[in-house]
């Protein structure tokens, strides 16, 4: 395995909880000066506040401002050798089916979780593409790719993330572009998707972290990568 300390300089979108804040954290142990990013800056200062080597960036991802000073703070700390687009959005609670999808919630799902990401990128490739071993990861779902009643938006959004990144890695070479599916969590997301119902039997964001810093170490070919494969050894 490659030293994780290879990675300098990260940043992580939807960083102030759930696998964002899981993943941040562990970054932070293992010396990595993480660029935390989250839209309620009271949220991301409290959960970041004790993790010396993480900068708080409150920041919208939609908002070309933000994007923008997302990219600074990367510069700032000397560089960008990991860009994680872990920030998402649901759509509304219950999830409708698509006949019955409001247009402006489904644009509101696209914007995050697909145009937002492919601007932070397109703004952020200059530093990736002098950084020693750039890595570029996007979060996937099970939605992309298969089909679940009520998850259409979502998947949509997904799926289209999933070929975004297929293409960027055709297209930049020298970066190693990944789709992480992480699998089902116990979040405030998968909560939302599942109003009213008992998800305690999820994993938490935290035990799926290994896998993510197993893709950071192997540094496979560019391509999509499931969790549930990337599990440590002797840890299955």
């Amino acid at each position: 395995m490659t030293d994780h300390i290879a990675t300098r300089v990260a940043v992580v979108t939807g960083a102030g909880r759930g696998f964002g804040l899981a993943l941040t954290t562990a970054l932070d142990e293992l010396g990595t000066t993480v660029i935390a990013v989250g839209r309620d800056a009271d949220r991301l200062r409290s959960a970041t506040a004790g993790l010396r080597g993480v900068r708080a960036v409150p920041a919208d991802v939609t908002d070309p401002d933000g994007r923008a000073a997302i990219v600074a703070a990367a510069q700032e700390a000397g560089g960008l050798d990991l860009l994680v687009h872990n920030a998402g959005e649901l759509g509304p609670s219950p999830l409708p089916r698509l006949a019955d999808y409001p247009p402006d919630a489904l644009r509101a799902v696209l914007e995050t979780t697909v145009i937002a990401p492919l601007a932070l990128t397109a703004l952020a490739l200059p530093l990736l593409r002098i950084a020693a071993t750039p890595t570029i990861v996007t979060l996937s779902s099970d939605a992309a790719v298969e089909a679940y009643e009520g998850w259409g938006g979502y998947g949509a959004a997904k799926a289209a993330l999933d070929h975004l990144a297929a293409v960027l890695a055709v297209e930049e070479p020298g970066i190693r572009v990944h789709a992480f599916d992480p699998g089902d969590m116990r979040t405030e997301m998968h909560q939302r998707a599942f109003p009213g119902e008992d998800i305690s039997d999820r994993p938490e964001p935290a035990t799926v972290v290994p896998a993510f810093l197993r893709l950071l170490d192997e540094r496979p070919p560019s391509g999509r990568y499931r969790a549930a494969d990337l599990v440590p050894a002797g840890t299955a």
